[in-house]
């Protein structure tokens, strides 16, 4: 298959919707070789067995559940069929595609299995159903809202019930969270504005709340959990760095033009909405996507952060959402207040939440891109603090955990941020305000 994509990349500069698939597909292909090379057959089947068993909520790296072949395995099934349902539904690819499929991969490394997602999916396709519209409408909210799959494990691991009542009750909170995601995700994108990327983190931060304070209500608790892989940095930075340096390579084979269309990329502000393969095309977002997933592992081995499943997860959430609102402009000012945060709060940076939040952090790049860098280094270091604290109110089921917050932190800078600079620009108008 490489070798046809790279004839056809050869005799035309514009790439039909099927090659464009197929380069995307190759990403999930590239992380299940390397997979099937770091562990035997027979450890590879008994430790995706394990990840489908294992309770998953944060922090849960299956890396240590189910070994690090089994784990890249079930991230790269789960993409493949991701890429494979947009395709048969006749979509063209988009940003959105791009971004909700490295989501997928990247969280699939640390909570969404192949047993535990598809529940919630099919209540989005209910939701679709119910309201005769086409279910391509939706499937984006569906891929995201997965970020909820822990709860659908956790319920199945309510050993005092009968497996029968189990299955039951994890079909119906997964068909009821997919059923309230796509209106709850619509209205809560009006509080922040856009300003947030992980706008289903923040809806799903909500229904997490909801249904986990339910939960608790039946006698059904969960246990703090720090499940953390170390000690192959190198070998995962080779892994990943080889990966987006051939995405930037790539990406001036297949246009002449990337490098100007790459800069127009820097200029935008990223709101939520954006779609760098529609406005920019396809060359240019490979190529923001490859930049930026070198400048995050670099900066991650920088500050002295492990490389594993959940960090690998928070940098492949970068380089996907590149397709969609982040570039090294509006992420750089994020990820230095997060830092500046472990300076002088009672965590340091190297903490698996804060390690985390410093990735993840960057939901914010649009505060970043629209307001400038101060105001992005201040987001950075609130959301630092709030990333590390909200999760309590959930225990930790919400995968996007660093969307929730970083909604929140949107919600409350954004509209202070407005007011000033719209004081500011009646004070350009009329000098005695």
């Amino acid at each position: 298959m490489t070798g046809q994509l790279l004839l056809k990349v050869r005799n035309c500069e514009t790439l039909s919707r099927r090659t464009q698939f197929q380069i995307l597909a190759l990403v999930p292909v590239y992380f299940i070789v390397v997979g099937f090379l770091l562990q035997p057959f027979d450890g590879i089947w008994k430790g995706i067995i394990t990840i489908v068993r294992e309770p998953d909520f944060l922090i849960t790296d299956y890396f240590v559940i189910g070994g690090v072949g089994a784990a890249f395995i079930n991230a790269g099934v789960l993409t493949l069929l991701s890429i494979a349902i947009v395709y048969f539904l006749g979509m063209e690819i988009s940003g959105h595609t791009i971004t909700s499929c490295f989501l997928m991969f990247g969280f699939s490394l640390f909570g969404k299995n192949i047993l535990n997602i598809w529940a919630i999916m099919m209540g989005v396709c209910l939701y679709s159903y119910y309201h005769k519209t086409s279910l391509s409408r939706y499937i984006y909210v569906g891929f995201y809202g997965t970020c909820l799959s822990p709860i659908i494990t956790q319920i199945m691991h309510v050993v005092s019930l009968p497996l029968g009542i189990r299955l039951i009750l994890s079909l119906i909170a997964g068909l009821f969270i997919g059923f309230v995601l796509p209106p709850l995700s619509t209205h809560t994108h009006y509080a922040h504005k856009g300003y947030s990327l992980y706008n289903v983190g923040f809806s799903s931060g909500i229904i997490a709340t909801i249904v986990v304070s339910l939960m608790k209500s039946f006698g059904i608790s969960t246990e703090a959990r720090l499940i953390w892989y170390t000690g192959q940095n190198k070998a995962f930075a080779i892994l990943l760095l080889l990966l987006f340096s051939g995405m930037a390579v790539f990406s001036f084979c297949i246009s002449k033009d990337v490098w100007k269309r790459y800069l127009e990329i820097l200029k935008t502000y990223g709101i939520g909405g954006t779609d760098y393969v529609k406005s920019e095309g396809f060359a240019a977002t490979l190529l923001n996507m490859g930049v930026n997933g070198i400048a995050s592992t670099l900066i991650l081995l920088a500050v002295g952060g492990d490389l594993n499943g959940p960090t690998i997860g928070g940098i492949l959430t970068i380089v996907g959402f590149s397709a969609t609102g982040k570039h090294i402009r509006n992420i750089l000012p994020i990820m230095v207040g997060v830092i500046l945060g472990g300076l002088v709060k009672n965590w340091t940076i190297t903490d698996p939440s804060a390690i985390l939040a410093l990735l993840l952090s960057t939901t914010l790049a649009p505060v970043a891109g629209e307001f400038g860098v101060i105001a992005g280094i201040i987001a950075g270091f609130l959301h630092s603090s709030a990333a590390l604290n909200v999760g309590i109110v959930y225990g930790g089921m919400n995968l996007y955990n660093n969307g929730f917050a970083g909604g929140l932190i949107a919600t409350f800078m954004v509209p202070v941020l407005q007011s000033i600079r719209d004081r500011q620009a009646r004070a350009k108008v009329h000098d005695s305000l």
